[in-house]
């Protein structure tokens, strides 16, 4: 027995000669080793911290870094010793104060961070995330240190950027030296620092490649292939501007590096191919290197291919070298601006504008918040002032700014004519007022001048010509109507424009399938009510099958609604603008008699209000699909605000309106009560209160007052719906509270947030997240609307997820809610049933 035991501890410890122990997992603690041949690895294996050499014919050559453990070959995104690799064996230990210290074989110290912990108590381990972010997270709860404050050649999701709005100290991403040489190289990528509203690529210290500036946007949102969308955000605080990206749950491995040849590329990993595809790369051309095309011109990259020309009112410096390919000169003026005296600043001068631009470098930021007009008048008064643009801003600066003007007082340098879609601004350039009158706007101003007169006129005798045939045949028309039961409409194969839905709205050219009325009639069985899946304020929704087994959902409007043809209006012309995954689609529409009906996409799950408050249903809804349904309904709100053609504020955002496919994706519905915004309006009042009790944002209830923020409310009470599984309305489930939010709020300052998750998913649920999901929508129903983040903020917070928590503001108590007892809230209601259209809380 003593021989067999003695037997198995030798054969114990010649096994841990051979194959010495790994580090553990994805942590090294304070006092452990990584030695040459061991690895960290994340918690969820995406990335991998080890000792590697990049070039196989010197493996002598190690360093640290941090690499993607699964794409392909091995593609570092994090090197720490890069001007100092070691020529042995390696090692990396978290000392004492929980600092990292590197060495080579001889014990030099090649690399290290400064001491993290203050004291013996303050000490931590370091940690490798599945980001890719080496962290090490003091007990205090503060960051020690982190790899992402130090970045190499790549940015990665959740990577910040940033620039001191004190120091004008920047993070920057440099290349390497060479694809086998991690030594930092020519190349480097941040925000400009003199101006912080651009990104530069320098080349050494001069500027190599210039992005748009920034117009004010919180986040922009990116489609690529495989269904990824990637989101870049900008925080703009009164300490520092950042800039971050992140992309949708499920996306391939994506990044952005800076390569050794020039390169500013955005990568995503193909795993067909087994290779990283290049998404877009910049600069696209040598036309759009900086300052390529000399002064006064511009690169025009909506040529094929991209070439430099002269900006409005400008010609060729040299036209032998422009003519050859050289156009290093620029260009200079065709005609000299007037003599600019006697303070007038404004004499003998106008402007041209150039859409579509990405505008020069070297411009100055006109402080304060001006409109368009005193932006162009601080420009005009100005002898020095040769060009200005203007943006309203709609950001979620913590300064509050809602408008940008910039102005140039030097020569225009590294303009570009881009797609809008990439940023381009309207440039107005000065010239003789001569100049501004010839230009192609100008002369169009004019020629409307001369055509004007006799086409009013015609107009105007068209017009008297109408108006008599109009009264002559009316009654004739009137009689001849009656007569029939239903009025001569759109029938099946014709399309429909928005004008011969009503009147005076302003989408023109709009058109749209149209199914006549027997058909729809057939489809859903005479309207039967065994076919009925839902009902609204306005009408009652049809499950129904047209020719062919194509199902659909019907919304019929009820005929007795003093508001169904304005709704019916204004649901089909927003419906049929407006596309996007996480709206529901639009299919067609049929006008005949007094029978307005909507045909949209069958969605088999129904409105979500059906299965999350519904006890028998709800556990379906574990917590990844909410939390898919509360991402999914923040980029469909995102999409409305802000990213799509017209920026539409929904107005009843609820449970019942957000539809369900067959994989539980949620869909906006019902836009009937929806409003566009004008490119610069920001809100608007009414007197016509409309929306769903519970989820009507205070200032909207009380003043008529509607903005984006108040979507933003609603959200807020949808997202809190979703964590906890019950309605805005219920008086059961939240002990003594008067309302959900109440409720929300309480255990929120008690620490107890956990308490609100539907005990139906508790165990699939991330206690991270869901306390991540009911902050945010605490701070969408703060009473003031300046307080609310814009969805574009909401939207970065959700996709970066936990990481975003520490940054996050604290809630404030909802005082409307305290203020609004259950009685008195239902007592305000009977008060103005008269002024505010309710919809009705069912599903569809």
């Amino acid at each position: 027995m003593d021989l067999s035991r003695s037997a198995v501890l030798l054969l114990l410890l010649l096994l841990a000669v051979c194959f010495p122990c790994s580090s553990a997992e994805d942590q090294l603690a304070v006092g452990e080793k990584l030695l040459a041949e061991q690895t960290l690895v994340s918690d969820g294996g995406a990335f991998t911290l080890g000792f590697f050499s990049p070039d196989d014919d010197d493996p002598a050559r190690r360093y640290l870094g941090i690499w993607y453990s699964n794409p392909g070959h091995r593609t570092v995104v994090w090197v720490a010793n890069r001007d100092a690799p070691a020529a042995g064996a390696p090692t990396l230990a978290l000392a004492n104060d929980s600092s990292l210290v590197m060495s080579d074989a001889d014990g030099r110290v090649l690399w290290n961070t400064t001491g993290v912990g203050s004291s013996s108590s303050q000490t931590a381990p370091a940690e490798l995330g599945n980001d890719g972010n080496l962290l090490i997270q003091l007990p205090d709860g503060t960051v020690g240190w982190q790899s992402f404050d130090h970045p190499t050649d790549t940015f990665l999701p959740g990577m910040k950027v940033r620039v001191s709005h004190r120091t004008g100290k920047g993070d920057r991403i440099v290349s390497w030296r060479s694809p086998d040489d991690p030594a930092p190289g020519r190349f480097s990528y941040g925000l400009d620092p003199g101006t912080s509203l651009q990104l530069l690529m320098w080349n050494g210290t001069r500027p190599y490649w210039r992005s748009p500036v920034w117009k004010g946007y919180a986040v922009a949102t990116m489609y690529v292939s495989a269904g990824t969308v990637i989101y870049t955000a900008i925080v703009d605080t009164d300490e520092e501007i950042s800039l971050a990206f992140s992309v949708s749950g499920g996306a391939a491995p994506t990044r952005y590096v800076v390569t050794s040849s020039g390169k500013f590329q955005l990568l995503i990993w193909n795993g067909t191919r087994s290779a990283w595809a290049t998404l877009q790369s910049w600069p696209s051309s040598e036309c759009t290197t900086y300052r390529h095309c000399g002064a006064y011109a511009y690169c025009d990259t909506t040529a094929a291919p991209a070439t430099c020309r002269c900006l409005d009112g400008f010609e060729p410096a040299k036209p032998a070298e422009w003519t050859s390919g050289r156009f290093g000169q620029g260009c200079r003026r065709k005609e000299a601006l007037p003599p600019c005296g006697g303070g007038g600043g404004g004499n003998g001068v106008g402007f041209i504008a150039m859409p579509s631009m990405k505008v020069p470098d070297k411009f100055s930021l006109d402080a304060g918040n001006r409109s368009a007009e005193e932006c162009a008048a601080r420009c005009a008064g100005n002898c020095s002032c040769v060009a200005y643009a203007y943006a309203n801003l709609q950001s979620s600066s913590a300064k509050g700014d809602v408008s940008r003007c910039i102005v140039w007082a030097g020569e225009l340098v590294d303009a570009q004519m881009i797609d809008p879609r990439w940023g381009g601004e309207t440039l107005y350039l000065r010239v003789p007022a001569a100049a501004a009158s010839t230009s192609p706007g100008g002369k169009a101003s004019r020629n409307a001048v001369k055509i004007a007169v006799p086409v009013v006129a015609s107009a105007l005798l068209l017009t008297c010509i109408f108006f008599v045939w109009f009264c002559r045949y009316r009654d004739k028309r009137r009689k001849t109507e009656s007569q029939k039961k239903l009025m001569p409409g759109i029938r099946t194969g014709t399309t429909n424009t928005s004008s011969e839905i009503g009147e005076g709205d302003r989408t023109g050219d709009l058109e749209f399938p149209s199914i006549g009325f027997g058909d729809i009639v057939a489809a859903t069985d005479n309207f039967s009510k065994t076919l009925m899946i839902g009902r609204g304020g306005f009408g009652k929704v049809y499950k129904g099958t047209l020719d062919g087994g194509h199902v659909v959902a019907v919304k019929r409007l009820s005929k007795d609604s003093d508001q169904g043809a304005e709704e019916f209006k204004n649901e089909a012309i927003l419906i049929a603008k407006l596309q996007h995954r996480n709206l529901v689609r639009l299919l067609g529409c049929c006008t005949e008699g007094g029978e307005k009906l909507l045909i949209y996409e069958y969605l088999p799950n129904k409105g979500l209000d059906a299965i999350l408050f519904d006890s028998g249903r709800k556990s379906v809804l574990d917590w990844p699909t909410r939390l898919g349904i509360i991402k999914g309904v923040a980029r469909g709100l995102l999409y409305l605000h802000q990213d799509s053609r017209l920026t539409v504020i929904h107005r009843d955002l609820k449970a019942s309106n957000v539809l369900l496919d067959a994989e539980m994706r949620p869909k906006i519905a019902d836009f009937g009560m929806a409003k566009i915004f004008g490119d610069n309006q920001v809100k608007a009042n009414t007197r016509k209160v409309v929306g769903t009790y519970g989820y009507i944002a205070p200032e909207y209830s009380t003043e008529g007052v509607f903005s984006d923020k108040s979507d933003v409310y609603s959200f807020g009470v949808l997202l809190l719906e979703i964590v906890s599984g019950i309605r805005v309305s219920a008086t059961e489930g939240i002990m003594e509270f008067p309302s959900l939010i109440s409720y929300a709020w309480h255990l929120w300052r008690e620490g107890k947030a956990g308490k609100l998750v539907d005990p139906s998913m508790a165990g699939s649920c991330s206690q991270d997240e869901a306390s991540l999901c009911i902050h945010v929508g605490l701070l969408c129903v703060e009473d003031d609307p300046s307080r609310r983040p814009l969805m574009s903020s909401v939207v970065s917070i959700l996709e970066n997820g936990s990481a975003s928590a520490l940054s996050l503001p604290t809630p404030v108590q909802p005082a409307f809610v305290e203020m609004m007892g259950e009685k008195s809230q239902r007592s305000d209601l009977e008060n103005t049933r008269n002024t505010m259209a309710m919809t009705v809380l069912q599903g569809r």
